[in-house]
């Protein structure tokens, strides 16, 4: 009778053991992952370079690696990424070198962040830390920090790319800005579908870069993610239009308003249901010219990969977002 009794319990124990080792190979939650790259963004902030112009840089490369095949994606919890020249010195003939003092005295840049005695290039500690210095040298404003990126990267759109998203991450204090809305509410009459692609002939021939959303004079325009205003103002092909930049290299582009919302302007935060204006039939003309088609918002999105910026179908986008507003 023992052995039965035993042999039962010796199961129970196997079975436990075995959830045990599932458990530990599941994937870190999102708010586990966010909150890694925070803590490490507080590690090595100084008063030179707050924690939000680290993760603005280190969101930029993680953004570009998603999109880019000639550049590796790091699935580590910092994807900032540096050539091995940059690392280890132009000259030094030991690219995967890591000791700090070979490192230096070939004039490379890789430092030793937590202290282990290695300058190691697949090291978050290590990689923040050569940002941090490097971003330090320059100074504390912001002016600076745009020099510092300009003399790295030598592109202005990523300089502005950059800013905006640590603008984010400064104004909301979290890393966590992921939400998006429908760009109208979704109790307003509306309707539309994939028009992606379909020629446009105002102005010369061309493709329709977005969705057009068709709804009545006057209905509210919403900010789509959390972003920062780039452009306000006046277009002959969008009429009067908003352009919004956020966190994840996308810029949002609503066109054919009828008007704006006054308590905003170019440089403003927004945030998704932030509303923006309303539905139009501005365009197709010089400034202020209306009524030339239907009333609807046209809606774009762009991503800019670092190098370039490229129109892609917001519709996929818009059906996932128009779904989660009429669960909530």
């Amino acid at each position: 009778m023992r052995h039965w009794f035993v042999l039962p319990m010796y199961v129970f124990a196997l079975s436990l053991l075995f959830l045990t080792v599932v458990s530990a190979k599941e994937e870190p939650t999102q708010e586990m992952i966010l909150d890694e790259r925070m803590r490490l963004y507080l590690r090595f902030e100084n008063v030179t370079v707050p924690w939000y112009y680290l993760a603005a840089v280190d969101q930029f490369e993680r953004n570009i690696q998603q999109v880019r095949t000639d550049i590796p994606k790091n699935e580590g919890p910092v994807a900032i990424q540096f050539s091995d020249d940059y690392w280890t010195g132009p000259l030094n003939p030991d690219k995967k070198d890591t000791s700090p003092e070979s490192i230096a005295y070939s004039d490379g840049n890789g430092l030793d962040g937590n202290e282990d005695g290695l300058a190691n290039i697949n090291d978050a500690e290590d990689v923040l830390y050569t940002m941090a210095t490097y971003l330090s040298e320059y100074g504390q404003a912001e002016e600076d920090f745009k020099s510092a990126l300009l003399d790295y990267y030598k592109r202005e759109d990523t300089v502005k790319q950059i800013i905006a998203i640590a603008k984010l991450y400064k104004h909301f204090e979290t890393l966590d800005l992921n939400e998006h809305a429908f760009p109208v509410p979704t109790n307003y009459n509306y309707s539309y579908r994939g028009t992606w692609g379909a020629s446009r002939g105002w102005g010369g021939r061309r493709i329709h870069e977005g969705t057009d959303l068709f709804a009545g004079y006057g209905t509210p325009v919403r900010a789509t993610s959390y972003g920062v205003i780039e452009i306000m103002g006046w277009n002959d092909f969008g009429g009067w239009r908003v352009g919004i930049r956020d966190t994840h290299n996308t810029y949002h582009y609503f066109a054919h308003l009828a008007y704006f919302n006054k308590d905003l302007k170019e440089g403003d935060i927004v945030e998704p249901k932030t509303i923006i204006g309303s539905v139009g039939s501005s365009g197709y003309g010089k400034a202020g010219t209306s009524g030339r088609f239907p009333p609807h918002l046209h809606y774009g999105m762009y991503k800019y990969n670092g190098r370039t910026e490229w129109a892609f179908d917001p519709y996929p986008s818009l059906r996932i977002w128009e779904r989660q507003d009429k669960q909530k």
